[in-house]
């Protein structure tokens, strides 16, 4: 299994004849809109181009897979991602909550029924969902909160895509129980001008590390304008972990392999 990290969210799972594309923001540095709006600096999004690999990254893509869109969430899937996808008419695979969205879009859309019952067949392995809580109090009332992954393919490492979260009981009682052997988390810290974070900061990476015996990638790292916590950053709060060994922060267009 080899995982590319395109930018933020975004990523690119390889597995044998099937590649997956996770939570396309395809636009150009700058086309979309500030999500902090009153720090002085009113930063377009993203602040960072798309790698220069992309494009050979892309053309491998057989399926796509969305954990959230809804509710202004251009940062997991944008006009330019959904405009890549009806012209390469890309299957893309969706919670029962988004399938009827993506369709209005024009997108081919293969939703995951009953993903919410537990494990379903997904291409020769499995997948289940595991909620999400896109930050707490007034804020997290007003996000679209989607859904993580946990993706069982034969012959590869078990993984979890935790989709945009902060820690909670639900992650961390899965994480405990299930140990997948990779995990795809946020770690940016995101945050608007009031409330707390909405997606995992770096104690709560501190915290996965602590629960997981598995490799974890930290990505939602310097691509959006209301997330401060860089690759750096996380590295000097972490290095005394003793996991720290397990930790990656790939950079855009990095491949990471994992037998």
């Amino acid at each position: 299994m080899n995982i590319t990290q395109l930018r933020n969210a975004t990523i690119v799972i390889d597995y044998d004849d099937i590649c997956l594309l996770v939570d396309p923001m395809l636009a150009d540095a700058g086309g979309l809109p500030p999500l902090k709006l009153f720090d002085g600096e009113r930063l377009r999004n993203p602040i960072v181009k798309l790698p220069e690999n992309t494009e050979a990254v892309l053309s491998r893509v057989t399926h796509c897979l969305i954990t959230h869109c809804q509710k202004g969430h251009f940062d997991h899937l944008d006009r330019a991602g959904k405009r890549w996808l009806r012209e390469k008419q890309i299957p893309v695979l969706c919670t029962a909550r988004d399938a009827s969205y993506l369709r209005e879009r024009g997108l081919l859309v293969q939703e995951l029924t009953r993903l919410d019952k537990g494990p379903i067949p997904f291409f020769k392995g499995q997948i289940n969902s595991i909620p999400c809580r896109h930050g707490s109090g007034i804020i997290g009332r007003l996000m679209e909160h989607g859904v993580g992954y946990f993706i069982r393919m034969p012959g590869h490492p078990s993984l979890y895509l935790a989709g945009d979260t902060v820690m909670t009981p639900t992650i961390q009682e899965f994480v405990a129980s299930s140990q997948p052997e990779v995990s795809v988390i946020p770690a940016g810290g995101a945050r608007f001008e009031i409330g707390g974070e909405i997606i995992m900061d770096t104690d709560d990476v501190h915290e996965y590390l602590s629960l997981s015996q598995g490799m974890v990638i930290a990505n939602h790292l310097e691509a959006l304008s209301h997330c401060p916590i860089t690759r750096k950053d996380l590295h000097a709060a972490l290095q005394e972990h003793a996991n720290y060994h397990r930790l990656f922060t790939p950079l855009d267009g990095e491949v990471l392999c994992f037998e």
